[in-house]
Order: C-alpha cells, then structure tokens, then sequence
C-alpha cells in the first residue's frame, strides 16, 4: 500500500516521502494517527500545498524534543525498591516508575518515551536509559536503583 508520510517514521521515511508499506501497518496505525494520507492524485495535491506548514510543525517538534533532552542531558535519579541480601529485586523497575521519578525531577516525559530494549531493572545498581524524545532525538539517564532489605 502507497502513503504520503506526514512526519518522519523511524525506518520508513520522512516527512513527504512516498512510502510503500504493508497495508496492516498503514490501516492499523499510520492512517489512524494521522502520520500518513493514501497517496490518492488528490492528497498527493492537497499535501503539496500543505507541506510548508507541515515542515514547519516538524521543526517545532524538534526544537522542543531538543530543548527537553538539554534539560535531561545527565540527570541521575534513584528509585528504591524491595530486594534481597544479594540485590535481586522483589519484582522490578519499569517504565512507569522510572517516568514517575524523572517527573518528580521536575521533566515531564510519557510513557512511550522511555526504550529499554533489555526489559524491566530486576537488580539493583546503575542503569543507563535511553528516552527517544522524537526522531532525530534520543538522551540518556542514569537511573539508580537502590534496594531495601525486607525483614
């Protein structure tokens, strides 16, 4: 399936790219959330008169995902956490808890930002992170996991 891409899209293209894609991928969430249009003689139209503004959406974007990772750019926090006598945790440090901590930092992040390809913090110790703020943007921080014996 042929689409226009209205922002750029980790390994698929940038903005206004003619893109062809697998039509699951397209219905189930470039169409949906409005990163793409059906490359129609029409849209392909309507985006040309459109993309002046759209380029200029993009840049905003990244000046903002670039202002953010400034302000994340070596920010250390510590979460605690029940563990053992050997640092392995009782359960473990995900995505949520890691966003609520850099929150209480005083940065707001989502959710979706935050890649840790390895999975949830099962040990305590520190933990390099990488936030994909945008894109063309990705920073890293050091999360601290601290353990706290139980009885």
């Amino acid at each position: 399936m042929q689409v226009i891409l209205l922002e750029k899209i980790d390994n698929v293209g940038g903005l206004g790219d003619l893109v062809d894609v697998k039509s699951g991928f397209a219905r189930n969430f470039l169409l949906p959330q409005g990163k793409a249009e059906m490359a129609t003689k029409t849209n392909i139209e309507a985006f040309q008169t459109r993309r002046a503004e759209l380029e200029e959406q993009q840049a905003k974007a990244l000046q903002s995902a670039q202002q953010r990772a400034a302000s994340l750019e070596g920010l250390s926090v510590t979460i605690t956490s029940r563990s053992g006598t050997e640092g392995k945790l009782f359960g473990s440090v995900g995505t949520e808890e890691i966003r609520a901590a850099i929150e209480a930092a005083g940065v707001n992040i989502e959710k979706k930002e935050i890649r840790m390809p390895d999975g949830p913090l099962r040990n305590v110790g520190e933990h390099p992170v990488n936030l994909h703020l945008h894109a063309d943007v990705d920073v890293q921080v050091t999360v601290e996991v601290v353990g706290e014996e139980a009885d």
